[in-house]
């Protein structure tokens, strides 16, 4: 362990020294890796310091009781320190997701259950929307159909972070969780007998890729172009803005219809393409690595159930980490660290617990 932290401390003084290189500050796109590394490696050199600092205290502390008692006395809390100086460090160094600095398109599509999941759909879109402000994420809706009562058929929205996020703090690190079956327990608007139903909605989590990580080959693509349907202003239903795009190697099909112009329906849909793309070739990697461990927190497995949304016990339900808690409001207004933080801590005992058998 302290082996692997001083190779990264090494590694963080070597970025320092590049950073004050202007050959690098003249390179935006290198600056920015540097940049971006750096301030990733910050946390475990500032850990490593501390384990550093608790373990010369303790070894002075021993030392000088050999001569003088009253030292003796500190020894105990200075092991405590030490031991907590250790876990802090061991816990930095548990190997990072590579695609967690990334942002994301979420994706939010109704499922069995007719209107109500479609508004339980929107429902969720609004919780992802309110979580993203309240992190300081900017948010685009790339695509919406919209159902007779106001929910969503299926929307996609990218979620961006603002300038260079914290280690764990980007969009991905916090939400790749999110992927999955959410089902609701309400009594639905189109309820006349006041019973409670249940339905559901599927939640898919992608990085997303930039245009040089994913190559697409033109001769690939099957575009075709259509007449927006639902809701829309001026000219978005009366001209054959929609794009659909199906990638012929793979049969993944991509339509956008939000936008009035062709063109911008076709970058977005060729964005969420390109990160369906990159979100496979991530999950072969994985699956080809012999340390993945299937008890580690999933993320983009749309078929798994993963929460449930109570409406009459106010009750919120995460089945993968046992997380419960009596505040469905507050969560769907946004407030959903706690939630997301259940299945980072359950993720991270899972990693731990990799170590710890090798």
């Amino acid at each position: 362990m302290i082996e692997s932290a001083e190779a990264l401390v090494a590694e963080h003084a070597a970025l320092e020294r590049e950073m004050a290189d202007p050959a690098v500050a003249a390179d935006p796109e290198r600056s920015r890796e540097v940049a971006k590394r750096y301030a990733a490696l910050g946390p475990t050199v500032a850990a490593h310091s501390a384990w550093v600092r608790a373990r010369d205290d303790l070894g002075a502390a021993r030392e000088l009781a050999r001569e003088d008692a009253a030292f003796a006395d500190e020894v105990p809390a200075l092991e405590a320190a030490l031991a907590e100086a250790e876990d802090r460090l061991r816990r930095l160094l548990v190997p990072r997701d590579p695609e967690d600095d990334r942002d994301v398109i979420l994706e939010v599509k109704a499922g069995e259950g007719g209107e109500e999941s479609a508004l339980f759909a929107g429902d969720l879109l609004r919780m992802y929307l309110r979580h993203a402000e309240r992190r300081g994420w900017r948010t685009e809706v790339l695509d919406a159909t919209e159902s007779d009562l106001g929910g969503y058929k299926d929307v996609r929205v990218a979620v961006k972070s603002r300038g260079v996020p914290r280690p764990g703090e980007a969009p991905w690190a916090r939400l790749k969780y999110e992927g999955g079956v959410h089902r609701v327990q309400r009594v639905p608007v189109t309820e006349s007998q006041g019973r409670v139903h249940t339905s559901a909605a599927g939640v898919w989590v992608m990085p997303e890729a930039e245009e040089v990580e994913v190559q697409i080959d033109p001769n690939d693509l099957r575009v075709d172009v259509f007449r927006s349907s639902g809701p829309g202003g001026q000219s978005v239903n009366t001209t054959d803005s929609a794009v659909r795009i199906t990638h012929l190697p793979t049969g993944l099909v991509v339509s956008c219809q939000n936008e009035k112009s062709q063109l911008q329906n076709r970058e977005a849909a060729l964005r969420v393409l390109r990160a369906r793309l990159h979100q496979i070739a991530v999950d072969e990697r994985r699956a080809a690595e012999s340390d993945v461990r299937a008890g580690q927190v999933r993320t983009v497995d749309r078929s798994e159930r993963i929460r449930t949304y109570n409406f009459p016990e106010n009750r919120i339900s995460d089945h993968r980490t046992g997380y419960k808690a009596h505040n469905l409001d507050a969560v769907l207004d946004g407030d959903l660290d706690p939630v997301v933080q259940s299945a980072l801590d359950a993720d991270e005992a899972a990693k731990l617990a990799a170590i710890a058998d090798r």
